[in-house]
């Protein structure tokens, strides 16, 4: 998780629409380096939204744990409560979500260091 943490702590420490834009940023910046061809354009967009949806699908994780804190905190603990915060089956389908978004998004920034490459050679 630190190295979760370390990446999103620019992210966490701004608003959600300068996230957003961030992440806009970014996909403009490796569009610079990238060649003017539409398979290039595909490749950013596809990029843009792995990274949209895998930030999402992290905060949904991270939103699971503060809620089975605040349930650990709360004065009156149950079992109950223990076994409804334990419940949320949504969670393993963002963490299997997840891990799908992040083998997208290694793919997806192979091919765009393999165009990048193309790009630097052809000048």
């Amino acid at each position: 998780m630190p190295m979760i943490d370390a990446a999103l702590a620019p992210l966490r420490s701004r608003p959600l629409s300068t996230q957003v834009d961030a992440i806009r940023e970014s996909v403009d910046r490796l569009q610079a380096l990238l060649p003017d061809r539409e398979d290039s354009a595909v490749t950013l967009d596809f990029i843009e939204d792995d990274l949209r949806e895998g930030l999402d699908a992290i905060s949904e994780v991270e939103a699971h744990f503060t809620d089975i804190l605040d349930t650990l905190r709360a004065e009156k603990v149950t079992p109950i409560k223990l076994l409804d915060a334990a419940e949320d089956f949504r969670v393993l389908n963002r963490i299997e979500y997840l891990m799908v978004v992040v083998a997208q998004l290694r793919r997806r920034l192979s091919q765009a260091a393999g165009k990048m490459r193309e790009k630097t050679i052809k000048r």
